[in-house]
């Protein structure tokens, strides 16, 4: 991954630091299996705060849009990610399976060296929909349709039968 960002979470919160920026979609190449294609880019801000019970975490904000592929005719399909999310920080292994119990708030390991970059790509994947498909009318079916009909009828032909019909014509 060419774009890197990279903090210490508990200190990024304690001096309740901001920051923001666009990433090119290009650049998030775990996202890109699930990519009609590579084009966009996503603008975010992560913010560091501490939470109502003075638990340590970080705000995220993503914004853009993607391509995804339609389920049913394959194609381009536009996807707009708006998304917001707070995450509590956790220092341990332990305080982390105890958060994992809680289902109000999301937790992840204060690593000293997070990078924010893998975080954002780890949020947009979660959030992607299991299976993207066009509104109803808006798929191009019957072209797919009409396709799979021409290739059906030629592996029907004999495969010289377009010898044969030069060797009729000579």
């Amino acid at each position: 991954m060419s774009v890197s960002f990279v903090i210490n979470p508990l200190d990024f919160v304690q001096n309740a630091g901001i920051h923001h920026g666009k990433i090119p979609v290009d650049a998030l190449v775990r996202l890109h299996d699930f990519l009609f294609d590579k084009e966009g880019e996503l603008i975010y801000q992560i913010s560091g705060q501490f939470d109502k019970h003075e638990k340590p975490g970080l705000h995220l904000e993503i914004n853009g849009k993607i391509h995804l592929s339609c389920q049913r005719c394959l194609g381009k399909l536009l996807h707009t990610i708006d998304l917001q999310t707070s995450l509590v920080l956790v220092k341990t292994e332990a305080e982390l399976d105890q958060a994992d119990e809680d289902d109000t708030a999301d937790a992840i390991l204060a690593t000293p060296d997070m990078d924010v970059i893998s975080l954002i790509e780890d949020e947009v994947i979660l959030s992607l929909p299991i299976s993207s498909w066009h509104a109803e009318g808006e798929c191009n079916v019957q072209e797919l349709e009409s396709i799979k009909e021409n290739l059906t009828n030629k592996q029907s032909a004999h495969p010289f039968a377009a010898l044969l019909a030069l060797k009729k014509t000579n």
